[in-house]
């Protein structure tokens, strides 16, 4: 399977660039009482963070609002999906433990300021694209409904759109079955290349250290649009 950033994109955006993780022969489960604790955690010391600031003093929030923007989509009617984690959190509405999986994609966006999505790597089909949306682009999400993403960043394999940095699609969805995944990083377009590498490294090695397996890691951008991902 290859992975490719549509060229274009970087014709509105020439810093994006995103982190891909590919991770094979683990384990997802519920996660382990450090995990939770230390979801739980920082969703509080978040939380009073958040009394004394407003979602734009956080840098990632910030700029992904202005990707958003960049490409046409409305940020205020479609947030990135880190701003709509980022509040809840604010009113007090904590991300519930869900599988390792999820509780790490989750972690690592709170973290990192980034929206970040996980998929099944047996559910997609040929090759994938990271594109903008057209009218037609759309899916059945993981928020319980029908998402349309004109304007957005859209991970589109040969079957249909399956992700965004808005929400993921219900058929890509990764469960407890899941033996294979893909991850994508919506890095910040501010990060420089090395520490982009150095995050998305950080990323794949506290995954593995939880849900086992080997991974192998990605950055994308301008000067490597592309790569190939093992079956």
């Amino acid at each position: 399977m290859k992975l490719e950033m549509d060229e274009k994109l970087f014709h509105t955006m020439p810093d994006l660039k995103i982190g891909l993780i590919y991770y094979n022969k683990i384990t997802v489960s519920e996660s382990p009482q450090m995990l939770k604790g230390r979801l739980q955690l920082f969703q509080e010391q978040l939380f009073f963070d958040l009394e004394d600031k407003q979602l734009t003093d956080f840098p990632g929030i910030n700029e992904w609002r202005t990707v958003w923007k960049a490409f046409g989509a409305d940020a205020s009617r479609y947030r990135p999906s880190v701003e709509a984690l980022y509040r809840r959190i604010k009113k007090q509405n904590y991300i519930a433990p869900y599988h390792s999986a999820v509780d790490l994609n989750n972690f690592f966006s709170l973290q990192y300021q980034i929206p970040a999505g996980i998929y099944d790597r047996k559910k997609i089909v040929g090759d994938v694209m990271l594109t903008v949306g057209d009218e037609t682009a759309g899916y059945d999400g993981l928020n319980g409904r029908f998402n349309t993403l004109e304007n957005m960043l859209v991970l589109r394999d040969e079957y249909s759109p399956f992700g965004s940095p808005f929400v993921d699609s219900i058929r890509t969805a990764v469960t407890e079955e899941t033996t294979s995944a893909l991850q994508v990083l919506f890095l910040r377009p501010s990060l420089d290349l090395e520490n982009a590498v150095k995050l998305t490294n950080a990323a794949a090695n506290m995954f593995t250290s939880i849900s086992g397996g080997d991974a192998t890691t990605h950055v994308l951008h301008a000067d490597q649009r592309s790569a190939v991902i093992p079956e």
